[in-house]
């Protein structure tokens, strides 16, 4: 291979900032004071980029935009979004997938416009592997009733924050339990995602997935695409609670997540379960490279 056909097939990350375009991966981009990195006061979308461009750009942008009413954050039009996106993606290799996020915080302490840039990153090994391989999940509590959320009308639930302190203490308690990830449970028993991933299992001939109308948790735009799509593979959708007893007895569990695509659990808090028949058929239906 020679050397451009290798930068080619490792390209280097990329950012992009609003109202000055690309800039080096290096180079700083939000002053100290931003609201986004003092109290993680802002929001972002990664989406999956096949082929150059980002796949289900419009429900990311969409989900965005309900997000940020919620929050109460200004965003630029959805057109200016775009050109960013455009921006950072030129010259992207077509054959290299790519995790491609836009974040928008509130801007600096002081006041001002929001801070808005998007940076482009080769998906990880270790998420293509785990589209081949699956993944150990363990359930862990979050210490809340399902519908806790949905009744505090002053909390924005479901959305995508920059505050992932949450989300990363579950994933840092993931590496020191020695599984892949985690599914977090209800205090009243239910299953209702991970902390990147919305949880996904097929009972019967239905693929089912936990509502979000009703739990609070993210509305997966990858999730709702392919229960959309199910029919195509001879399967019904649904929306339902579901225990982990359940799960265990379920014919198939899959965590979907935006870069990772359909990723399958092979083991449930230390059981081993069969691998699903039905796993290459969804990775394929949703078009995920699977190495």
């Amino acid at each position: 291979m020679s050397s451009v056909e290798k930068v080619a097939a490792h390209p280097t990350a990329r950012i992009a900032v609003l109202g000055r375009g690309p800039v080096p991966a290096g180079e700083p981009v939000l002053r100290a004071d931003d609201l986004g990195v003092l109290r993680g006061d802002g929001l972002f979308e990664t989406m999956h980029l096949r082929h150059g461009r980002p796949w289900l750009r419009d429900e990311h942008l969409a989900r965005l935009a309900a997000a940020a009413t919620a929050f109460e954050l200004t965003l630029p039009p959805t057109a200016t979004l775009i050109e960013l996106l455009d921006n950072v993606c030129e010259g992207w290799p077509a054959q290299v997938e790519g995790a491609l996020r836009l974040v928008c915080t509130r801007g600096p302490e002081v006041g001002g416009p929001p801070t808005v840039y998007a940076t482009l990153t080769e998906v990880p090994a270790s998420s293509r592997a785990a589209r081949r391989d699956g993944i150990t999940v363990a359930t862990l509590p979050l210490g809340v009733p399902a519908d806790a959320r949905t009744g505090l009308d002053w909390l924005p639930a479901g959305i995508k924050s920059t505050s992932y302190a949450v989300n990363s203490a579950a994933r840092r308690w993931a590496g020191r339990a020695g599984v892949d990830d985690v599914l977090w449970i209800s205090s009243d028993g239910y299953a209702l995602e991970g902390p990147t991933a919305n949880v996904v299992w097929l009972t019967g001939g239905t693929l089912c997935t936990v509502p979000a109308a009703t739990t609070g948790i993210l509305p997966g735009t990858t999730v709702a695409w392919l229960l959309g799509h199910a029919g195509e593979v001879g399967l019904t959708a649904d929306e339902r609670m579901v225990t982990p007893a359940e799960l265990h007895a379920a014919d198939g569990v899959w965590f979907s997540s935006s870069v990772r695509g359909i990723i399958e659990v092979h083991t449930l808090d230390g059981v081993r379960r069969d691998r699903s028949p039905r796993t290459p058929a969804l990775q394929a239906l949703l078009g995920f490279p699977v190495v």
